[in-house]
């Protein structure tokens, strides 16, 4: 008799219990925004009493990806900004009337004067700039300076109808003598032109080249800001082709090899 009633009482106490710990295990309802913190969240999948927790709308990641677009935008536009100008330079070469050049007066190292006339039958890399700059001039009048080395190697004869021109956008502090030791750093081939400020204004204007002026320094030093482009003439003196500062020595001479070359037919 003792078992049965024994088995009655464990079977009876056992529902309770299990009632007891299945609305423990769920615990009350909760709503708002407590709720979030203690039940799954969104789609309802989380388990009962799974803490989820909240992450801002930044990450580092998501700032990373933020930066790499900006530059990639960045990039993006310095390139189209120089494809188009070649474009440009392009269409006004095709028309036969070029917009950019003309004629132009200055004064050599030894003092001659020098005009465009003066080199009636050659073909011109021209370039302004300044004695006094501290990197972009120069590491352009190497630039040239390779391309004329490297057609001195693969044609020759049209290297011999080539000079290379620097013209100085600084005449008030580039006199002849600032000038020539200037010049014993870069290419021998190239001619070094000044002149006065106003020679040197009209044919800058007539090339389209932006020259500023910045600010003295307390010693009354100072930078100029000016184009940076190279501007390519044939024979005739017509404007050929103009190379930006992003092209290589080795896309110059391909270009020049090939302006060069259709002239001849």
């Amino acid at each position: 008799m003792t078992t049965p009633l024994l088995n009655r009482f464990r079977v009876a106490s056992r529902a309770p219990i299990r009632r007891y710990l299945s609305s423990s295990a769920s615990g009350p309802k909760v709503t708002g925004p407590a709720a979030n913190k203690t039940q799954g969240i969104g789609s309802g999948k989380g388990a009962p009493g799974t803490f989820i927790k909240d992450r801002g709308p930044v990450s580092w990641p998501s700032l990373f990806m933020v930066g790499l677009a900006a530059a990639s935008c960045v990039a993006y536009y310095n390139i189209e900004r120089e494809r188009r100008l070649e474009t440009a330079m392009g269409r006004v070469v095709s028309t036969g009337k070029p917009a950019i050049g003309g004629p132009w007066s200055l004064i050599d190292l030894d003092g001659n004067l020098v005009t465009n006339v003066s080199f009636q039958g050659k073909w011109l890399l021209l370039y302004f700039g300044f004695a006094r700059c501290p990197d972009i001039c120069p590491s352009e009048m190497l630039k040239i300076g390779r391309v004329i080395d490297q057609l001195k190697e693969t044609h020759p004869e049209l290297a011999s109808k080539i000079v290379p021109l620097f013209v100085s956008v600084d005449p008030a502090r580039d006199s002849l003598s600032a000038l020539k030791t200037y010049a014993q750093d870069f290419h021998p081939d190239f001619i070094f032109l000044t002149g006065s400020p106003t020679q040197v204004q009209q044919m800058a204007k007539k090339y389209r080249v932006y020259v500023s002026k910045a600010e003295e320094t307390e010693d009354g030093d100072y930078l100029v800001d000016h184009s940076i482009v190279v501007y390519f003439h044939d024979d005739g003196g017509e404007l050929s082709d103009c190379f930006t500062q992003s092209m290589r020595p080795k896309d110059i001479a391909e270009k020049i090899v090939e302006r060069m070359s259709n002239a001849q037919q």
